[in-house]
């Protein structure tokens, strides 16, 4: 079933903005991902990388045009900044974001660079696709996604006539919806009141942050989460009220699901625990935002939540697969609901169990987990069977998308990864752990990721295996010692389990032999110190 919903009225503790507000884990650095891409080996700034030929991390035009007499030019980070050298800009105030796709951001680029030096307007910008493609992915900072041109009007009387000028020169550009800002319309302009000049000031934390004065001039932090917020000593011009009423007239209210916990947020979206209001059963509501959360591939969340649907819908039937129960929109917002699998993740499951957090946990603890994860594997193996014999390939099999049910059965979650078994695409989203060659395709992915399951569920180190492949001899190594009750055979044991069917290339690990053991690759030599920019 397909919902269209247009929901108008209701107050804004029925919209979608307080859940979206909900608190994530206050201790994670959003960042962390970008600076793990950015570099096969070491952290690093992602404006840092090298931008060899043909791999779409090279500048667009307009980040090397001459710069306008009279101007200044400053690149820091991720911004490349232009501003007239006479120009006077408040320390705060109501500055324009501009959004774009990838494949449409240098056009839109090139407009407002003209629109900008032609009215003496100060403005950055985001100067390569690549760093464009990391602001917008997956698991990218939602405070700051989305924000691709930023525009400095001195005052507000310039705000309005720059936002009306600039939503009318891109109208009908798509762009994602910054999370931080309000979106004028529905093209790609927002506004958002903060701070222009560079000031910080101590949070209730003792954390540093930015800073905008407060009525009595006191710094206080300029807050840049993924909802719309404005300082309550300011308010907002004229012209931003219709656009207001707007943003708190899409709600949810009229839903037959009511929210009850988010469960899991990304740039793409959150996933949401509900509860059927006509049936009272627990349902699980993903959440996409179209042009947001890119997929290596550039895929935004929607493309791959339709993605999912399909495949869910090709697995109907399974024990271990949800089952698809409806599809609706809210404003742009795109949800697909889920029956609810109660359970638990196979990385919790295995971190409480898992028997070496003790000092000495003694025989009888080690065969008892060694057993358990045999089974566990089992199982897993024999859903990822089932999957593959509907023609499906799960295509980001790990810890997390494992669910274990009181009864110790699995299912399967997250199938916005998934595509059918004769597709050629390659992998493009992958837990670090568990992310296969680049060389595999279809089934053999699965049979890959399977391999790295035999070893993380007693060593979880296989995020080392992107750094080098004979690192899989060595962990098997210390879990035969470790574990020594069967499990080199376990290690040594077919990717498929004894049915020796085959779907794809061999091996996992790179054996020359057909099978999943764990047998050493050769591997070329790691550099021994970062790169120099």
């Amino acid at each position: 079933m397909v919902t269209s919903v247009t929901v108008r009225g209701g107050t804004p503790r029925d919209s979608v903005k307080p859940v979206s507000d909900r608190r994530e884990g206050a201790g994670v650095n959003k960042g962390y991902a970008v600076y793990c891409d950015a570099d096969p080996y070491f952290y690093e700034a992602p404006h840092r990388t090298v931008s060899p030929a043909g791999t779409g991390r090279s500048r667009y035009a307009a980040a090397s045009w001459p710069v306008p007499a009279g101007w200044q030019r400053n690149e820091s980070g991720d911004w490349l900044a232009l501003r007239p050298a006479d120009a006077e800009l408040p320390d705060q105030g109501w500055k324009i974001h501009v959004s774009a796709c990838l494949d449409n951001a240098e056009s839109v680029l090139e407009r407002v660079w003209r629109h900008c030096v032609d009215g003496g307007t100060a403005f950055k910008f985001v100067p390569s696709r690549y760093l464009l493609h990391q602001r917008n992915a997956k698991y990218a900072d939602r405070a700051g996604s989305g924000k691709f041109i930023t525009v400095y009007p001195a005052d507000e009387t310039r705000c309005e006539r720059l936002a009306a000028e600039l939503s009318e020169l891109l109208a009908g550009e798509p762009g994602p919806h910054i999370l931080s800002d309000l979106r004028l319309g529905d093209g790609p302009v927002h506004v958002r009141y903060g701070g222009f000049t560079r000031r910080n000031c101590y949070d209730a934390q003792g954390e540093l942050r930015p800073a905008v004065t407060g009525p009595d001039g006191v710094l206080v932090p300029d807050l840049r989460g993924p909802v719309f917020r404005i300082p309550d000593w300011v308010e907002p011009p004229a012209f931003l009220r219709p656009h207001l009423r707007a943003r708190d007239a899409l709600t949810v209210a009229g839903l037959p699901y009511a929210i009850e916990s988010a469960l899991h947020f990304s740039n793409g979206g959150g996933v949401y625990l509900a509860r059927d209001s006509r049936t009272g059963a627990q349902v699980v509501l993903k959440e996409a935002r179209p042009h947001a959360g890119l997929a290596a591939d550039g895929a935004d969340a929607v493309t791959r939540l339709h993605r999912e649907r399909r495949a869910l819908e090709r697995l109907s039937g399974l024990d271990c697969t949800p089952e698809v129960l409806d599809h609706l929109t809210v404003g742009e917002h795109h949800f697909l609901v889920l029956e609810h699998i109660d359970g638990k993740p196979l990385n919790t499951f295995f971190a409480r169990r898992h028997p070496l957090i003790e000092a000495d946990p003694g025989e009888r603890k080690l065969a008892e987990y060694t057993a358990w994860a045999l089974d566990v594997h089992a199982r897993v193996e024999r859903a990822v069977e089932a999957v593959h014999d509907r023609g499906v390939v799960f295509n980001d099999l790990h810890l997390f998308n494992i669910m274990i049910r009181e009864d110790d059965s699995v299912a399967l979650l997250d199938f916005e990864a998934a595509h059918e078994v004769g597709e050629a695409g390659r992998q493009t989203v992958a837990n670090p752990g568990f992310v296969a060659p680049s060389d595999r395709r279809g089934v053999a992915v699965d049979r890959y990721a399977l391999a790295c399951l035999r070893l993380a569920l007693f060593l979880p180190l296989t995020s080392l295996l992107a750094l080098d492949r004979r690192k899989a001899a060595h962990l098997a190594d210390v879990v035969v010692d470790q574990f020594p009750g069967g499990t080199r055979a376990f290690l040594d044991a077919r990717g498929r389990g004894d049915h020796g069917r085959h779907h794809g290339p061999p091996p996992p690990f790179g054996g020359a032999d057909g099978t999943g053991r764990v047998v050493p690759v050769p591997a070329g030599r790691l550099p021994s110190q970062p790169r120099t920019p």
